[in-house]
């Protein structure tokens, strides 16, 4: 007997309310024709996704508060493998066998949006998809691609005029449930997230070179629209109510359908971190009947868009959503596109005094770097002054020293308020000073002098127990706490892996305190990332024109603490070099910062390295910037060379 051949499904073969697959064209032909550099695309209202679908071709960002939703997200868009083999097998196993228990589906809703058989067997097949991700048989991604299966097959012969607001009496059920295989598009984007979140506040964590905004326009709520989808989908079997047998959607209401709709747009745009804005927004107004009309009013939104960047308009004519009783002439699907101004932040400090730290050199530092970067690489990150400062969309901070990177992981996994505590803990428990509450004289110091006769015993003995531990989040706090109680507030390990400094003059005042919380604070808001490895091992293949790798290396004509025993030599420099000159042949952005000349020596190979690329002399003095002279009176030629900007643009040797 021939085996009847598996139907397949596409994202578009759903319907939903205000579903902009339709609207495709319009949408990316705006983006084409108007933005530039959109490696990253976030779609925040996200429905079915067919928005998302548009640019496969990019790092995708999807949310939906209906989980209903977002498990399809995960089918279309997550990178996760998956077996197309094993979902072809189960589907067709779930479209032959027969179900003959009662279960959820048919005790709850038999002959209402589906017959009793069709019920039992959306039944039985979400209890099987949910004990056979349990028992490990299926991962994540098949999971979604076996409950997105079920989810377009139940909507596909539901007994209801495209939503599940109520359903048709009295009818016959002559469409039965056939399961298709859902078809995602290949090759995505290793990055893709998808999230299900409440909007407002996902977009205060994430970031996107676009973010796509296709709220709900008016009072009917999605939740209610689509209530058993998201029964189906959650599979928390919850008690219903009403004609419609309709869970508990309390949790799931939006403001954007209610007259909260204007603040909760003002408050998501002040929050949303990103170079382009597209909102569709249709101009219903009062046409339609009261429960269709608007919930923003145009004025809201060029006010509250305006205040964010520059804003364009672009119009379509579009035939809406009626459900029969409005009258709707001359519609218009509006594209608000908003170019964002550039995001100011305060400059912050480093909470460790890493020898070469650039914070007072940020000012003319920072101005030299492009206003818009994707990716920015800290490579040689240091105390992280310059990564912790720079407005990007991620940062990668590298260092060769795993304690230093491992500390920061630290400070953001714990947060501000938690690593306070703990290094308080820490000062009291091996009994250190704390001059901001006694003063010196409660220690018999001199302030001159500092505190290192009354600390030093405490000190040694947190150093020995330090030494002796294994790494846990205890550990880097304890490592914290030397830092700051050490010889000038370094970092320095023996070649046993050992912190060997002496004791310091300082303790933890507030002014350390301070830049501690407003570091860890700053990379808790961010999207920051830390690796440990030597400069050449750094990953750089995926990086884009927008990304930006920024070097700040040991000095080859000067001396420091890292830079002992050859740690840093002439290979060194022209293996840096080399990978400097390789990001250029592939067009991508780089900044070094380093010294030509030092107390009368010369780098002779940077020289002539340098000249094939812009050379921006800084003030070493931290005063304003020279950028056509050197300053000679200094006894350093402090520089920027970057490859990009002015009128030479990735220079190549002719």
């Amino acid at each position: 007997m021939l085996k009847t051949p598996l139907r397949t499904t596409h994202i578009n073969n759903r319907r939903y309310l205000g579903n902009k697959y339709k609207l495709l064209p319009f949408i990316t032909s705006v983006v084409t024709e108007n933005c530039t550099g959109v490696n990253s695309v976030a779609d925040i209202f996200a429905g079915t996704g067919a928005v998302a679908s548009a640019f496969t071709d990019k790092q995708i960002i999807t949310n939906d508060n209906l989980y209903s939703n977002y498990i399809c997200h995960l089918a279309w868009f997550s990178p996760q493998t998956y077996s197309r083999e094993k979902i072809e097998r189960l589907i067709a196993r779930y479209n032959t066998v027969e179900v003959v228990a009662d279960n959820y589906m048919n005790l709850t809703f038999a002959d209402t949006f589906f017959s009793l058989a069709d019920c039992r067997k959306i039944g039985y097949v979400r209890e099987d998809v949910e004990t056979r991700c349990a028992n490990g048989e299926i991962n994540e991604r098949e999971r979604a691609l076996l409950i997105t299966s079920l989810l377009y097959a139940a909507d596909k012969i539901a007994n209801t005029c495209g939503h599940y607001d109520a359903f048709r009496q009295g009818v016959e059920f002559d469409r039965h449930l056939e399961l298709s295989v859902p078809l995602p598009l290949g090759d995505l984007n290793s990055g893709n997230v998808c999230y299900n979140e409440d909007t407002n506040e996902l977009v205060k964590r994430i970031a996107a070179d676009l973010v796509y905004i296709d709220p709900p326009y008016n009072s009917r709520q999605y939740c209610d629209a689509y209530h058993l989808l998201e029964n189906i989908a959650r599979w928390e079997k919850p008690a219903v109510s009403g004609v419609a047998r309709k869970m508990d959607r309390s949790a799931l209401k939006s403001d954007y359908c209610t007259n909260k709709a204007a603040a909760a747009f003002e408050d998501l745009i002040r929050s949303v971190n990103a170079h382009y804005i597209l909102l569709s927004y249709n101009n219903m107004a009062q046409k339609g009947n009261d429960r269709s009309n608007a919930k923003i009013s145009d004025s809201d939104i060029m006010r509250v868009l305006s205040a964010k960047g520059e804003v364009r308009v672009f119009t379509r004519d579009y035939k809406p959503f009626s459900t029969g009783k409005s009258d709707i002439d001359e519609h218009e699907e509006r594209l608000f596109l908003c170019v964002c101004k550039p995001k100011t932040r305060d400059i912050i400090q480093s909470p460790l005094n890493y020898t070469g730290g650039k914070f007072k050199l940020l000012p003319q530092i920072l101005p030299h770097f492009p206003e818009r970067i994707d990716t920015f690489v800290d490579l040689f990150c240091g105390g992280g002054n310059v990564g912790v400062n720079v407005n990007a969309e991620r940062v990668i901070f590298n260092d060769s020293s795993p304690q230093l990177l491992y500390l920061y992981n630290t400070f953001r996994n714990l947060g501000s308020s938690y690593v306070l505590r703990w290094i308080d803990g820490v000062i009291t428990e091996y009994g250190l000073s704390r001059s901001t509450e006694h003063g010196y004289d409660f220690y018999g110091c001199e302030s001159s002098a500092g505190l290192g006769s009354y600390n030093r015993e405490p000190f040694l003995k947190l150093r020995t127990d330090f030494n002796a531990k294994n790494e846990d989040h205890g550990y880097y706090i304890m490592l914290y706490v030397l830092i700051v109680f050490a010889f000038n507030n370094q970092i320095r390990f023996n070649a046993k892996g050992e912190f060997n400094l002496p004791v310091g003059k300082r303790d933890f005042n507030d002014k350390m305190k301070s830049k501690l919380t407003a570091f860890a604070d700053r990379l808790c808001e961010g999207n920051y990332r830390f690796t440990s490895l030597d400069f050449r091992e750094v990953d750089t293949m995926g990086l884009t024109g927008n990304s930006l790798v920024y070097c700040d290396p040991p000095y080859l004509i000067t001396c420091a603490a890292y830079n002992e025993q050859d740690a840093w030599n002439e290979r060194c420099e022209r293996d840096l070099l080399a990978l400097l000159d390789g990001l250029n042949e592939r067009r991508i952005r780089f900044a070094l910062s380093n010294v030509l000349t030092s107390k009368g020596k010369i780098n002779a190979i940077l020289t002539e390295w340098s000249e094939k690329y812009r050379v921006i002399h800084l003030n070493h003095s931290y005063g304003n910037s020279n950028y056509h002279t050197k300053d000679k009176s200094n006894s350093a030629d402090e520089v920027l060379i970057v490859n990009y900007g002015s009128s030479t643009l990735f220079r190549t040797e002719s």
